[in-house]
């Protein structure tokens, strides 16, 4: 719904006297088997996890800014930094948004506003539930504790859980020519 963003956020300004930071966390997974086949369905998960969040991340960016400081916190996910047969579309909308939010932290920062990219792995949620596949899951408590932590530390990228970091290192540096083969 990018046409009510900015009604949107002017009713959230409404309310509070002060907004010193944005969590953005949504995504959808979509159906990726329907999107190779249907771009209706591939555009549905570009709106619902890349447009939908430059839209009203631009809105919160423009605001902190005038405001003279604040945060940005957004999430993203380890699928955006390699592109898997299995869900490409998902990950290049999450890899889109962490680009896109390298290049708003860069932005912002003389402005005094920090932009924090959350690069979740496997989270239990009702997003993931019922994947076959999954493995290291962590719970969506564990993801906030460590999302809170991330604001009170410095650093402008988080892996939660942890581990990810050094699983996504190996990941990318699989050369292409094994990496499409694998599954």
């Amino acid at each position: 719904e990018l046409a009510s963003h900015q009604g949107f956020f002017a009713r959230v300004l409404g309310r509070t006297p002060r907004l010193a930071g944005v969590l953005l966390a949504f995504g959808t997974m979509g159906d990726h088997a329907l999107a190779v086949r249907d771009f209706a369905e591939a555009e549905r998960i570009i709106r619902g996890n890349f447009t939908s969040a430059v839209s009203i991340l631009t809105l919160c960016a423009n605001h902190l800014l005038a405001s003279g400081g604040g945060f940005l916190i957004a999430l993203t996910s380890v699928a955006g930094e390699r592109g898997r047969q299995s869900n490409y579309l998902y990950g290049a909308a999450k890899g889109g948004l962490d680009i896109f939010l390298q290049g708003l932290r860069n932005r912002c920062h003389a402005g005094g506003v920090r932009v924090i990219t959350i690069r979740p792995g496997f989270l239990d949620t009702a997003m993931t539930y019922g994947l076959p596949g999954l493995f290291l899951v962590a719970s969506p408590e564990y993801a906030a504790r460590k999302i809170v932590g991330a604001l009170r530390r410095p650093g402008d990228i988080r892996y939660v859980p942890w581990f990810w970091r050094p699983i996504m290192l190996v990941i990318r540096l699989i050369p292409e020519v094994l990496f499409k083969r694998m599954r």
